[in-house]
């Protein structure tokens, strides 16, 4: 069973606040040394995280399973007060920050699962057919990474596979 932090302590220890989070020991360390939450240290060398921190992990936590990257998260928590715990004012507005670059991820989450749910589906398994199937590097010339991901209109979303092959074939012959 998790521990809870006592209701009246104002911090925790570093294995508390492990057991709490659900977060190791040495990610917490981590976590710290990367600037993304802080400790004091007792007149022992020990850390001890004020309450709110167990915020903080799990916010972290979240944003990394979005795919966040640390960078990004660590820049978005320099925002929050470091004099108080953070307000739920203080987090919404933290959260606006994201709201786009969440949208766009959740398109592309979207299109990732049409395509292979179409291309899975269509039977073709042909790499010389399939929209997916990138033959000489056509897709190159529209800039780096995976372009159809990235990309708003995907072949195998607005059609058959074969259609989306055939707009292919007429790539390369032009590039």
């Amino acid at each position: 069973m998790t521990q809870r932090l006592a209701p009246i302590a104002k911090e925790a220890t570093i294995g508390e606040l492990a057991q709490r989070s659900g977060v190791a020991p040495s990610a917490l360390r981590f976590y710290e040394s990367e600037g993304l939450i802080t400790s004091r240290r007792t007149t022992g060398n020990q850390r001890r995280y004020s309450r709110d921190t167990l915020r903080r992990v799990a916010f972290i936590r979240t944003s990394q399973q979005l795919g966040m990257p640390l960078a990004t998260i660590r820049e978005v928590l320099a925002l929050l007060p470091d004099d108080r715990t953070p307000t739920r004012a203080d987090w919404a507005r933290i959260s606006e920050c994201w709201r786009d670059d969440l949208d766009t991820r959740i398109r592309t989450l979207q299109r990732l699962r049409d395509n292979l749910t179409d291309c899975i589906g269509c039977g073709c398994l042909s790499l010389s057919r399939c929209a997916l199937s990138n033959t000489l590097d056509a897709l190159g010339s529209r800039g780096p990474g995976p372009r159809r991901l990235v990309e708003e209109k995907v072949p195998c979303a607005t059609g058959s596979c074969e259609a989306g092959a055939a707009a292919e074939d007429q790539e390369d012959v032009s590039a």
